[in-house]
């Protein structure tokens, strides 16, 4: 059976019901590609995409599709289940560091061989695999060709060439980024105010889990303004230097209290639902738990990162008002100042690609601050 056919072998089944994606906004043609695949499924897809663009939400709608008897109906409890996180037969594989390694690609290859507990089928969903090349090799063979009863749905936020052999063996379905007129439109058929509306679709930059949570983060608009004050705080001293990062980080501890409340409220749910069919506890209240610090490490970084981007904007302007409609500098003066403004924008943008290798943020935090300050003079 070919990967590029996910019309392949099987039983046909109803399609699913389009409740599965509605965390899933601007990839009509994705949901579309993923509810005609749950028919008749094959052995491996992979799920591409800038982050935030419904990668995530999309797969776990998938899983539910393949995993429900009904194909997908979206309102029994095997979709409720494999929504959350919680079905046995819904195996989420997280990297732990800052990349998914030998030892967790060798665990999947494990777990593809277990047989479903309760479903006809089990889905095997790898998150950042775009993070997987040294574990490629020990994954390949078992995407390849898994046991009939196992299906691969893998994402990636993007395709190096490292990959390729395992991109090659999976249909692919790929996401857009989701327009900031799609976010804005949205956000005001949930009933946000059309001006808040398009303040949080520019601050979340097209990515709906952000600006979701953004609306009601009162405090998002300061950190902005923390951020773009930076460089008038900075002196040339390491004091100034380290007070600012410390506030900083301080401030994307702040940025995690909407998704905080949003995480009790969820547990919240599964222990009344698991009340009501008589379990002693939450069912698999460890592997939600541990989802949701990985989440919330997740949008500590989306947060920094963001405010990374807010602060090269300030020092992008900078490089633009000292050059003309050339792109040359002025005046001699206005040269050497659009260099530090160009060297300064360089700094920002390496060190938020830095936050990907899950470095001491505490320390990169701090040398940005002084490099930043260094350029002053």
């Amino acid at each position: 059976m070919s990967a590029s056919d996910p019309s392949g072998g099987g039983p046909s089944a109803a399609l699913p019901a389009p409740a599965l994606f509605d965390e899933v906004v601007g990839q009509p043609r994705a949901v579309a590609q993923l509810m005609a695949a749950a028919r008749r499924p094959v052995h491996a897809y992979l799920l591409h995409g800038p982050t935030g663009s419904g990668k995530r939400a999309a797969a776990r709608g998938f899983a539910a599709a393949l995993l429900c008897p009904q194909g997908g109906c979206g309102e029994c409890n095997v979709c409720r289940r494999a929504l959350n996180g919680t079905h046995p037969d819904l195996v989420v594989v997280e990297r732990t560091g800052a990349s998914l390694d030998v030892d967790e690609a060798r665990t999947i290859v494990m777990r593809a061989q277990r047989r479903p507990l309760e479903s006809a089928r089990q889905v095997i969903m790898v998150t950042d695999v775009h993070l997987a090349e040294r574990a490629a090799p020990a994954l390949l063979k078992t995407v390849e060709e898994p046991p009939p009863a196992t299906v691969f749905v893998l994402v990636a936020d993007d395709l190096p060439s490292s990959l390729a052999t395992i991109v090659s063996r999976c249909v692919q379905i790929s996401f857009d980024p989701v327009p900031e007129q799609t976010v804005v439109e949205w956000l005001v058929s949930h009933g946000v105010e059309p001006d808040h509306a398009k303040t949080v679709a520019n601050a979340s930059a097209g990515r709906l889990d952000r600006a979701r949570l953004l609306v009601s983060d009162a405090g998002f608009v300061a950190r902005q303004e923390q951020w773009r004050s930076i460089p008038t705080r900075l002196d040339g001293s390491g004091a100034a230097a380290a007070a600012a990062a410390a506030e900083l980080l301080e401030s994307a501890d702040e940025a995690l209290a909407p998704l905080r409340a949003e995480h009790e409220q969820e547990m919240a749910v599964l222990g009344e639902q698991a009340e009501l069919v008589g379990a002693k506890g939450i069912v698999g209240r460890k592997q939600v738990e541990d989802g949701h610090k990985r989440e919330e490490r997740r949008w500590r970084t989306d947060d920094l990162r963001f405010g990374l981007a807010t602060l090269a904007g300030v020092y992008r302007d900078r490089l633009v008002a000292t050059t003309g409609a050339d792109g040359e500098a002025t005046t001699p003066g206005t040269a050497a100042e659009s260099r530090r403004a160009g060297r300064q924008v360089d700094a920002i943008h390496e060190a938020s690609v830095a936050l990907d290798r899950n470095p001491n943020e505490s320390l990169l935090m701090e040398a940005l601050m002084v490099e930043l300050s260094g350029m002053i003079d």
